[in-house]
């Protein structure tokens, strides 16, 4: 009977403890706080995973485009230091929340993820390559 037990509780306690870390990489936050930490940091590590197409169309200044729907979003981010903050986002957070959880499992320290993706930081009128 306990024995049964522990092969229950072992994979639970296992998958929370997975989940708490993620929590404690991840901060989603506004579009404001997350400009706000870019311009705080020193050589913010600033990641675009929407398509090539999309990223071409307008991003954050200085956004790296890793695009999480290609084939080799986990090698071009494994070149990025997982010491330092990883600023991430998509277009409306869904693509960006998957990257993040990715990031985490690789090792990353701390990640920032705009809440509401780039359609949030452009409604608010933040800066972008096409309005420096």
């Amino acid at each position: 009977m306990k024995f049964r037990f522990l092969l229950y509780l072992i994979p639970l306690l296992t998958l929370l403890s997975c989940q708490k870390q993620q929590a404690q990489n991840t901060v989603i936050v506004d579009a404001t706080s997350f400009a706000n930490k870019i311009a705080s940091t020193a050589k913010p590590q600033i990641v675009d995973v929407r398509t090539p197409e999309e990223f071409n169309e307008e991003h954050i200044l200085k956004a790296l485009n890793i695009n999480w729907n290609g084939n080799n979003f986990e090698a071009e981010a494994q070149k990025l230091d997982k010491s330092k903050p990883v600023f991430i986002y998509c277009r409306s957070g869904n693509r960006s929340k998957k990257a993040s959880a990715r990031l985490t499992e690789l090792g990353f320290e701390k990640i920032y993820e705009l809440e509401g993706g780039f359609m949030q930081w452009s409604s608010e009128g933040l800066k972008s390559n096409k309005t420096k």
